[in-house]
């Protein structure tokens, strides 16, 4: 083995592109120790987002870099561990108890996915290494409840506040929880608006790195109280390819600029249709509208997710895609999605207000 310095080791490491933040492992802090000790080389990456889909092909360039640099027989110790922090939020709302990072997801339209994007997303987040829940804040339309196949009433133990309700991992939060699935809310924007804070503020979350939020259609009440009251992170815009849904997907996007929520990306969703019989792809509803949204507005295209009957069905039955194909291609790609949300997020000024104490002053 050449000998060779932990310092060369460290700053070669820290060179490695990492794709879901579009930054370096140096530029993310990402490169945590390294020491060497005779033959043996040992290093730690720690990621500030989940990515257990990546670690394998991570930990394998990261040997790879090593092995050159070294030139002769070393073994080899790659660790690669998650911190996920608390990012900052909009100025004056104060943090949810039990919850580090809010992520809403809009859409500005109806019939483009939003609520199938959500659930298989946050899922998809779970299944990379987070604890999340998900918030159905469409007080009219709530989708979740049969999306994530929970049925029943959230218990409170203290007569108080509510306990999410469960499914896949995943702590859940549904005004459809509390109503018949057939009942309409025939309700002004005040209640929905009270409802929503309610709904938020009173569930007993646990320890959540990410809340995702279902937002409906739109940019009205809804979107105005979480603006203004509720700590988002970041925001994630689902829009199909073509025109009309591009139209509002815009008006969503500029919304989130102008209330100082970062939008973390685009997902462009049914971005083409696989034929069930054949497998032949087309793209019925235009094609790369997404993409050039997100280079119109300087940013990311998170992933495109095709039209396919599977995830419909999948929906439907209360076994979102994610969960009833684990392994399969159309989950790889939410995975990838939800590493590229995260990441866009963990590239983002941390928030300190879980690191510092509240400072109280009182005359004694």
């Amino acid at each position: 083995m050449t000998e060779i310095s932990k310092q060369s080791i460290f700053d070669l490491l820290e060179t490695i592109s990492d794709p879901h933040t579009g930054t370096s492992l140096g530029e993310g802090k990402s490169v945590s120790e390294v020491t060497v000790e005779g033959s043996l080389v040992k290093a730690k990456l720690t990621l500030g987002y989940p990515a257990r889909g990546w670690h394998a092909e991570l930990d394998a360039i990261a040997r790879k870099m090593v092995t050159q640099a070294v030139a002769g027989p070393c073994e080899i110790n790659i660790n690669i561990e998650t911190k996920i922090v608390a990012h900052e939020v909009q100025k004056g709302v104060t943090p949810i108890q039990g919850v580090r990072n809010i992520i809403a997801v809009a859409s500005g339209k109806g019939g483009v996915g939003k609520s199938t994007v959500s659930s298989n997303l946050a899922l998809a987040l779970s299944a990379e290494g987070a604890n999340v829940g998900i918030l159905d804040a469409d007080i009219y339309g709530p989708s979740q409840p049969r999306m994530l196949g929970i049925s029943g009433r959230p218990k409170s133990a203290d007569g108080k506040s509510l306990e999410p309700m469960s499914s896949y991992h995943l702590q859940a939060m549904s005004i459809g929880f509390l109503i018949e699935e057939d009942t309409p809310m025939i309700w002004r924007g005040p209640m929905v608006t009270q409802a929503l804070e309610q709904l938020l503020n009173d569930t007993r979350w646990k320890e959540l790195d990410y809340l995702v939020i279902d937002l409906p259609p739109g940019t009205g009440d809804t979107q105005l109280t979480l603006a203004q009251k509720v700590p988002v992170s970041g925001a994630a815009i689902v829009t199909t390819p073509q025109d009309i849904a591009l139209l509002d997907a815009r008006k969503a996007l500029k919304m989130f600029e102008k209330v100082e929520i970062p939008v973390l990306g685009v997902i462009e969703n049914m971005s083409t249709h696989v034929c069930s019989a054949c497998g032949h792809e087309e793209a019925i509803f235009g094609e790369g509208g997404g993409v050039q949204m997100a280079e119109e507005y300087g940013v990311e295209t998170l992933g495109r997710i095709p039209l396919d009957i599977r995830i419909r069905e999948d929906a439907d039955s209360g076994r979102p895609t994610v969960v009833a194909d684990p392994d399969g291609a159309i989950t790889m790609n939410y995975r990838s999605i939800a590493r590229h949300v995260a990441g866009q997020l963990a590239a983002r000024r941390r928030s300190y207000s879980d690191v510092f104490p509240s400072i109280v002053i009182q005359n004694t």
